[in-house]
């Protein structure tokens, strides 16, 4: 099974498809906190770049997955994930794409059409677009419809799935390149890189760490996991000044059933959700109620930062906002 994460692909490929019609009172999203509402607003958005950038094709680029992908021409864009669209939108080529993944969330590409069942990629829903490139991740199947689409003759660029802040830089020129702009690539990269370190520096300098733990909860599935070492959680977590409890706690995999036991070695003094996860178990009131979540530091402090699915995982262009909404969430009035 693929990973979580559009990194939202992974382990829980099938539990998704169960959720995203998810409706439930979002009242009790982030302990009702101002700033967990301004981080949903600010996530539905892409903040494009001034110049729209023109692209100089043909280009030679070498795909992850070990391929020579030759691009001649960038009219029509199909990006197989949310976070491959984000960038292709912020660098401004956002008009050229005429499909979305389902992971793909933000405002500028809600009414364009679905090209994945339950993350899985229709070939046929991409191919019936007439695509001149495909961009995708190594997450990014099944291996059949990818195949198909290159038998086709259309161009498929594969990009290295992103693991934390280090990626950011490094996926926008690889987009950026194969879209022939790569002046562009840098420019985003730098505004990117140069927000998130404008958001560390305003981090509280503490000598206890607050520790979090990243539950993945999908409510209607009976879905509870918790992240360890590979969530992708961790890197983000470390930024904000805070320790990855369950990473800490000797949690190898990506994520693990939730338990007492496990969450008792977390010891979380914090709990990371996504929006519509805390929205499935019905809040933070159905949130306490999962078997040791009450017994936690954070459970008897019911403190609880959410973060919107379609961006907190993503390390792309926006991850900046994501990082201030878990500063703001995690200090409040501390900063």
């Amino acid at each position: 099974m693929r990973r979580l994460r559009t990194r939202v692909a992974g382990v829980l490929l099938a539990v998704l498809a169960l959720t995203v019609t998810t409706a439930c009172s979002s009242e009790d999203g982030a302990a009702g906190s101002e700033p967990a509402a301004k981080a949903e607003a600010a996530a539905d958005r892409v903040e494009p770049l001034a110049d729209t950038p023109v692209p100089r094709l043909p280009v030679t680029v070498r795909s992850s997955d070990g391929r020579k992908v030759t691009v001649r021409d960038a009219q029509r864009i199909v990006p197989l994930s949310g976070s491959l669209s984000e960038i292709v939108f912020t660098l401004g080529l956002g008009e050229r794409v005429v499909a979305r993944d389902i992971t793909a969330t933000f405002a500028q590409a809600e009414k364009l059409p679905v090209v994945t069942r339950n993350h899985d990629v229709s070939a046929e829903s991409v191919l019936s677009l007439k695509p001149d490139l495909v961009l995708a991740e190594t997450t990014t199947g099944p291996d059949e419809a990818m195949d198909q689409i290159r038998d086709a003759g259309v161009p498929v660029l594969v990009v290295d799935p992103a693991k934390g802040l280090d990626d950011v830089g490094p996926r926008i020129g690889t987009v950026a390149r194969a879209l022939g702009v790569p002046a562009a690539g840098e420019e985003l990269t730098k505004r990117s890189e140069d927000r998130i370190a404008a958001v560390r520096k305003d981090i509280p300098k503490k000598t206890d760490k607050p520790r979090v733990a990243f539950l993945y909860l999908r409510g209607t599935a009976s879905v509870y996991l918790i992240g360890g070492k590979d969530s992708g959680a961790t890197s983000l977590l470390e930024a904000a000044g805070a320790v990855d409890g369950g990473a800490e706690s000797g949690l190898e995999k990506d994520f693990t059933t939730i338990t007492t036991e496990a969450l008792a070695k977390a010891a979380p003094d914090a709990i990371l959700v996504m929006s519509k996860g805390l929205e499935s178990v019905g809040g933070i009131d159905g949130l306490v109620k999962i078997p040791g979540v009450a017994q936690t530091p954070a459970g008897m402090e019911r403190r609880v930062v959410s973060i919107e699915d379609g961006v907190l995982l993503n390390y792309g262009p926006r991850t900046d906002e994501v990082l201030k909404s878990l500063v703001d969430q995690l200090y409040g009035d501390a900063k």
